[in-house]
């Protein structure tokens, strides 16, 4: 009996481990966070069946945790733009909000004002963020 509880205190630390390394966003972690907890329910519930003799009931619980803990770990890939013509000057300047005549300084003041707001942490999105971004880029190089 000893064995089991030190089994299912493992998965329980694993568990605990797992969810401390989650970084993501709140809105985007509950699946990872919740696969995880099942995961570890699975896995401790096979080491439980195991011990009793249910072999075929261990297999299961075992495979479908090991197979919730792979699928949490699996992060979306960035979308690829869609906008892949590179942005004219007059665009640019309208997005970043600065005149014709803008020193770095004034552009740089402008991408830092914009990216206060259009940040993907401060509520803004990515979409947002990159068009700023490449404005800033475009000025600066242009």
């Amino acid at each position: 009996m000893g064995l089991i509880w030190l089994g299912l205190a493992a998965v329980a630390l694993w568990a605990l481990v797992r969810l401390g390394r989650q970084t993501e966003r709140a809105r985007r972690g509950h699946w990872r966070i919740s696969a995880t907890i099942l995961s570890a329910a699975c896995l401790g519930g096979a080491v439980l069946a195991a011990s009793r003799g249910a072999w075929l009931a261990a297999a299961g619980l075992g495979a479908a945790g090991v197979w919730l803990a792979v699928q949490s770990r699996i992060r979306p890939t960035a979308p690829k733009p869609q906008n892949a013509e590179p942005m004219s000057e007059a665009e640019a300047r309208a997005i970043l909000g600065v005149s014709a005549d803008a020193d770095a300084q004034t552009i740089h003041a402008a991408w830092r004002r914009l990216m206060a707001r259009a940040h993907p942490d401060q509520g803004g999105t990515e979409g947002l963020a990159a068009r700023v971004n490449a404005a800033r880029d475009r000025l600066l190089k242009g």
